[in-house]
């Protein structure tokens, strides 16, 4: 197989990018495609960022050059959201089921992996984010109805919303991957604004449930250089520590956001100030 590889940029270099400079480094399109798993590579925290949909026979999640083992587990962590219909994610030799929204932290170590749907028809859609590891912790599936949520933004300013914390301390142990899902209230079309950046880590979206004709807005870069992605279903965005992460949309949408980098404290975050933004 191939797979994509992507560098990591110095913000001054960012500054001087057009769009579509912006959009090969920093936007991931293609993540879904049938019966293929897609890869990529970044050296942003050495995340793999990845699609799998199974409508045939089941599709085995395989081990990249780029990546230096065996196996892709041999010494990494993964994380899989299933934003299809439903399916089986099989780690070594235990069938994991996920429901549409679900999720599956699989820890170093535990054996090969890949991805079935129950109906061909209707095939799961799964999104991967693995990051490196230093411990092997246990194979977790993670049920939305499990999710540790909270409900934050208001009505008045665009940014009502339900996070679902789901790969995170509260929920499973991690070396270093947090994830989780956020669904904007309808009406509401505003993602993290007020914006922040955590140099400790780098971050990934993946945007998804807009209609074929919608669109988020995502803005990134440094502050006082921001630059903007447009967006459709299915895309990703690599978001570097030095970088703002929000967007808005032309309706509600939900996103899936990875993290990884020197702790898992989901509240570590600087804020960037309104009137700071450029």
């Amino acid at each position: 197989m191939t797979i994509d590889i992507r560098q990591a940029s110095h913000p001054e270099a960012v500054r001087r990018y057009d769009t579509a400079q912006l959009r090969r480094h920093f936007l991931v399109e293609d993540l879904f495609r049938p019966d293929a798993v897609s890869l990529t590579y970044s050296h942003y925290e050495r995340f793999v960022i990845g699609g799998a949909v199974p409508t045939g026979a089941p599709l085995a999640l395989p081990c990249p050059k780029p990546l230096g083992t065996a196996s892709f587990l041999e010494r990494r962590e993964l994380g899989v959201f299933n934003i299809g219909g439903p399916g089986l994610v099989t780690v070594g030799a235990t069938h994991h089921r996920l429901a549409h929204r679900d999720a599956l932290y699989a820890g170093m170590g535990a054996g090969d992996v890949a991805f079935a749907s129950e109906d061909p028809a209707d095939p799961a859609r799964f999104y991967l984010l693995s990051t490196p590891a230093h411990a092997a912790y246990e194979t977790v599936v993670v049920p939305l109805a499990q999710a540790r949520t909270m409900s934050p933004g208001d009505q008045a300013t665009g940014n009502r919303r339900t996070i679902h914390q789901m790969i995170h301390p509260a929920v499973c142990r991690t070396c270093q991957l947090v994830m989780g899902m956020t669904q904007l209230e309808d009406g509401n079309l505003w993602n993290t604004m007020p914006t922040h950046v955590h140099d400790r880590r780098s971050e990934v979206y993946l945007y998804f449930g807009l209609a074929a004709d919608a669109r988020v807005v995502h803005l990134m870069g440094e502050p006082t250089e921001t630059r903007h992605l447009v967006v459709a279903d299915g895309d990703a965005v690599i978001s570097p520590n030095w970088s703002i992460h929000s967007g808005v949309g032309t309706r509600a949408y939900a996103f899936i956001w990875g993290m990884g980098g020197d702790n898992v404290d989901y509240t570590d975050m600087d804020a960037v100030a309104m009137e700071a933004l450029r």
